[in-house]
């Protein structure tokens, strides 16, 4: 003697064909079709991010401004690490390039 089964005939299929039919129901609807997309997008985003920032050179660092650079060189000049003509002749290439980043940032701001 078989027992019947209830109306929902998916409860009567095997596992495995009840399961193929609801992830067929389910790939098919829209909304949540969308949110797998947008989480497999965020996914693939993420890690190429992460993927570029290691294998993009450090560039991005921050360069020492050039008013640091004539404070150090004005430092190794007092302790006389640099000729007073060497010391000239770096502030001189500094003094153009300080006013350079100046005209620079008064542009930007």
């Amino acid at each position: 003697m078989t027992v019947g089964c209830p109306r929902n005939i998916s409860f009567c299929l095997p596992f495995g064909a009840a399961a193929d039919r609801g992830m067929n129901r389910f790939w098919q609807s829209g909304p949540e079709r969308l949110v797998l997309w947008l989480a497999a997008l965020a996914v693939l985003v993420t890690v190429a991010w992460y993927v570029i920032g290691k294998i993009h050179p450090k560039s991005i660092q921050k360069e020492r401004k050039t008013n640091e650079w004539l404070s150090k060189f004005q430092e190794s000049h007092s302790k006389g690490e640099l000729t007073d003509e060497e010391f000239r002749t770096i502030k001189t290439t500094l003094a153009a390039q300080l006013q350079d980043e100046l005209s620079d940032n008064d542009e930007a701001g």
